[in-house]
Formats: structure tokens, C-alpha cells, sequence
């Protein structure tokens, strides 16, 4: 009875070590990612590439290298990104959570594109909404970025 006693609980011991004998540093939206977006009515909007960078262990994200890939007046050069993730849960490298992220027009002035969405692994998706002083600089849809 006792050598039972000692199996289990080495068992027992050997089942805990493997549920979480495994870390991920997956678990941030650091990377390059491609965004399509679709006005309300379903037609496309704007595409871009971006450089999304989590800071370690925050909910702060920056966004460097922003090139839009469709014409538009409201984004013609330089700007700025920040935003925020905040994770809900982390399981074996899978990673989920509320996405926010503001896009600031360098030229013109005045233009600013927010993102509000999901992030499921290597896809976020959600609602934009523009605001801008330049003519035609209004909106709002739905968007999907993909992490390349």
C-alpha cells in the first residue's frame, strides 16, 4: 500500500510539471503586421503594413515603419502609432485580448484613425473610425490585420 501511496504521488508530481512546465514569449502582438479596411458600407477603405512593438510586460504598443498601400489623402507622410493590448489569456502560445491602436497624421495635419478590436492569435479584428479636418477624411468600418 505504501509503494501505491509513494506511485501516485510521483504521478500526481509528473502531471503537474507538465501542465505548466512551458512559458511563451508569444504572447504580445510584436511583429509585422498588413491591415485591410472595409467602409460600413462594404466597400475597401485603406490597406497598410505596420511595426507593432509591445513594451515587455505592458499594455503599451508603438507602431514604427506605417506605409498605407492604397492611395489616400488622409496619410500622405510620416505620423505617428500608439495603442494598447491587454491580454486575456495565454495557453500554450495562443494569445487573445482586447486591441486598441491610434493612427496621427503627419501630412496633412489633423486626420486621426482609431482601431478597437480582438487580437486571436495572429489575426485582429474590430471597428475603425476616422475623424479629420482634411476634405473626405471621415469614416468608419471594420478592419482585419494579419500578423506576416
Amino acid at each position: 500500500m505504501k509503494q501505491f501511496g509513494i506511485a501516485m504521488v510521483m504521478a500526481a508530481g509528473l502531471i503537474l510539471l507538465a501542465c505548466g512546465g512551458s512559458s511563451s514569449t508569444s504572447n504580445t502582438v510584436t511583429g509585422n503586421w498588413t491591415a485591410t479596411l472595409t467602409n460600413s458600407d462594404g466597400t475597401p477603405a485603406f490597406a497598410f503594413t505596420t511595426s507593432l512593438t509591445q513594451s515587455n510586460g505592458t499594455a503599451t504598443v508603438t507602431g514604427t515603419n506605417l506605409t498605407f498601400t492604397t492611395s489616400t489623402p488622409c496619410f500622405t507622410s510620416g505620423g505617428s502609432q500608439s495603442g494598447s493590448f491587454v491580454l486575456s489569456g495565454n495557453f500554450n502560445g495562443n494569445i487573445s485580448g482586447a486591441f486598441q491602436l491610434t493612427i496621427t497624421s503627419g501630412t496633412p495635419s489633423g486626420n486621426t484613425l482609431v482601431l478597437q478590436g480582438t487580437v486571436n492569435n495572429n489575426t485582429i479584428t474590430g471597428t475603425w473610425n476616422l475623424t479629420g479636418s482634411t476634405q473626405g477624411c471621415t469614416g468608419n468600418g471594420t478592419f482585419t490585420l494579419n500578423r506576416m
